[in-house]
C-alpha cells in the first residue's frame, strides 16, 4: 500500500481562495469546492496572509539552504605573513617555557 502524497497548491490558487474567505465566503464552502483536505488548511493560509501578507502563500524552499559556489579566497601575501609569524611567536614562547623547565629541573 502506497502512502499518500501531500498536497501542493500553487500561489494563486491560495491567493484566490483566501482572498474569496475575506469576502465573506465560509472555509467549509470554499474547501469543499477547492477539493481542500480540511478547512483548517485554508484557515491556515488566511494566518499567514493577515500576519505576512501575499508572499506568504508563496512555496518554501525545501531542505537545507545551498551553500553558495563560491571557490576558497586564498589569503594574502599580508595575512600569510602574519599567521606565520604568530606561529613563530608561540613556538618560541614554548621553547622558552621549555628551557626554563629543564633549568629547574636542574638545580
Amino acid at each position: 500500500m502506497t502512502k499518500p502524497t501531500k498536497q501542493s497548491y500553487s500561489f494563486e490558487f491560495k491567493l484566490a481562495l483566501v482572498e474569496r474567505f475575506l469576502a465573506g465566503e465560509t472555509a467549509p464552502d470554499l474547501a469543499a469546492e477547492a477539493g481542500l483536505s480540511s478547512p483548517v488548511l485554508l484557515r491556515t493560509w488566511v494566518r499567514a496572509y493577515r500576519l505576512e501578507g501575499p508572499d506568504s502563500l508563496r512555496p518554501k524552499p525545501k531542505g537545507r539552504p545551498r551553500k553558495p559556489d563560491t571557490p576558497p579566497v586564498e589569503p594574502s601575501e599580508l595575512e600569510r605573513r602574519r599567521r606565520e609569524n604568530e606561529r613563530l611567536r608561540a613556538e618560541v614562547a614554548y621553547l622558552g617555557k621549555l628551557r626554563a623547565l629543564r633549568a629547574q629541573e636542574q638545580r
